[in-house]
């Protein structure tokens, strides 16, 4: 049973922000101090990433582990059938619970559909997790999405290299 009258909750709910969250920050703040640069929010690109780092051709997704289902279904693919349970990092609310199964669902097959359309755009995705950020994990998170990006950066020059060493190739043989 909650605690909270229906009222209380849903002024509870309808408080939490999706822009410049607690775990996005602290994202943001990791990358600047490593020499990241990006962009907030880009409006062009298929789900209005949390950061976008154009040089690396990467967008990055800070997700809350409640409101992306985080590690709750053993499937990625989420098909109705599919069976939700609560996880580590994300408990499913008792009360209510066929909108919240519904609502994580949506919310999984949409992170999944834009990022499909941002990879076949170009760009690379990465999701950060909320549980990701805790401060036990924090450093070791952020380490890695650093060491990351550069490897994205080197193989992106690494096959530009490649293509301009063919092009070169085939102008002399001419």
């Amino acid at each position: 049973m909650d605690k909270l009258s229906p009222q209380q909750r849903h002024t509870n709910m309808a408080a939490i922000r999706s822009k410049d969250t607690k775990p996005e920050l602290i994202v943001r703040r990791g990358l600047w101090s490593r020499g990241f640069r990006y962009r907030l929010n880009h409006k062009r690109l298929p789900g209005h990433p949390d950061l976008v780092l154009r040089k690396y051709r990467t967008c990055i997704f800070v997700n809350g582990c409640f409101w992306h289902g985080h590690n709750v279904m053993s499937d990625v693919r989420c098909k109705k059938d599919d069976v939700i349970e609560s996880s580590e990092c994300c408990k499913i609310p008792k009360t209510n619970r066929e909108f919240w199964v519904a609502k994580i669902r949506r919310n999984k097959e949409r992170d999944k559909e834009e990022q499909q359309k941002l990879a076949e755009m170009g760009w690379h995705c990465i999701t950060v997790w909320e549980c990701e950020l805790k401060p036990s994990k924090r450093e070791e998170t952020l380490e890695a999405l650093a060491f990351t990006l550069n490897h994205i950066f080197l193989q992106d020059r690494k096959c530009k290299m490649a293509d301009v060493g063919r092009k070169m190739k085939c102008h002399r043989d001419r």
